[in-house]
């Protein structure tokens, strides 16, 4: 790689993941601190990333492809900070907010195929915890390419209902059983992009992860037959083909999802092991209808904000003590800062609670 190459290389990509970084704690903490405290708070790091981007044009053709990915990147974060600094202006500024930030799982997928060659991008990538572990860089660094692992997305284009995104962490070996994480998104949300809220965390600590897309518009909460079949559907090819360990299926979701995770999990076909609403809505008739085998053991880890705005914290105590009181093993987790959103943060304890012993 010439000079002049390597030279514009290091001046795009710190920048760019320090943007992407400020842009994921917007999405964290909005609505929990106060606006103009978490851009002040995240700075200004698309000043030298728009400064930078335009080096990238010089590049010769057979870096065609990672010239494209960190372009895309780039635009998306650049798009997203112009839409932050606009939206105190708007006349919806919540929703303003949302669609600034919203757009920034493409360029996760855009520079996804980058981690294993770029460190800051492949830290990126890592759980937080574990971003200073330099037997896992390089462990994760040494790996070859392979068919069978990596990100895949099954009739998964945005927009189209049913069908899944797929991560399968590239350390997968056929000599022992995998924990699978299936992710379930909001309201009107997609697979595709809510992949981007455990990929990291799955990638560092082993777990196969599922992101599927609700057949309608949202999850069938008054009627979860189609989803719950579909959830079956997909399980199934995901087992035909890779091997995931029977004891730790774990069904987690955020809002709607996570209210799915109630009225699917619950019922006694339900093929997880382990559920993990975050952010959801709950209502006692959901324990009183539940199957009553199904509940007694099993392992539920709720997760809510006390600032959450759409559905209550109370919501989420009463969940709690519910099913409980019906013989579940309830693990609770109230966040004080956390107000309607998916905080990444958990991943790795809800990983290490799917490893506890159920019994």
């Amino acid at each position: 790689m010439a000079d002049e190459t390597l030279e514009a290389l290091v001046a795009v990509v710190p920048p760019l993941m320090q943007s992407l970084e400020a842009l994921g704690q917007v999405s964290r903490y909005f609505a929990a601190v106060p606006f103009e405290e978490i851009m002040a708070a995240i700075g200004s790091p698309d000043v030298a990333l728009i400064e930078a981007l335009p080096r990238l044009e010089a590049w010769p053709e057979r870096l065609s492809g990672l010239r494209a990915a960190l372009d895309t990147a780039g635009q998306v974060a650049v798009t997203a900070f112009e839409g932050l600094r606009a939206a105190p202006e708007a006349e919806d500024g919540m929703t303003a907010v949302f669609r600034a930030t919203r757009g920034v799982w493409r360029a996760q997928e855009a520079l996804y195929p980058l981690a294993a060659d770029l460190p800051p991008i492949g830290r990126y990538f890592t759980s937080p915890p574990l971003r200073q572990d330099a037997e896992l860089a390089a462990r994760l660094a040494d790996l070859q390419p392979r068919d069978d692992v990596g990100v895949f997305n099954f009739e998964g284009e945005t927009g189209e209902r049913g069908g899944f995104s797929l991560y399968v962490p590239e350390t997968y070996a056929e000599d022992r059983t995998w924990p699978l994480v299936t992710a379930l998104h909001g309201g009107s949300g997609d697979g595709r992009s809510f992949l981007w809220s455990w990929l990291r965390d799955a990638r560092s600590l082993d777990a196969i992860l599922i992101s599927p897309t609700s057949v309608g518009r949202t999850w069938g909460l008054n009627n979860p037959e189609a989803d719950a079949a579909n959830l079956a559907r997909i399980l199934a090819e995901v087992e035909g083909r890779w091997r995931i360990d029977p004891a730790r299926r774990l069904m987690t979701g955020m809002s709607d999802g996570g209210t799915f995770c109630y009225v699917a999990g619950l019922d006694a076909g339900s093929p997880f092991t382990h559920l993990a609403p975050c952010s959801a809505s709950f209502h006692p008739m959901i324990a009183a209808m539940a199957d009553r085998e199904r509940l007694v053991g099993l392992p539920i880890h709720i997760t809510h904000g006390e600032l959450d705005w759409m559905f209550d914290v109370a919501m989420a105590r009463e969940a709690a003590a519910a099913l409980t009181a019906a013989g579940a093993k309830v693990t609770y987790q109230e966040i004080p800062d956390l107000a309607h959103t998916y905080p990444r943060e958990i991943n790795p304890g809800v990983l290490a609670w799917l490893d506890e012993p159920s019994a």
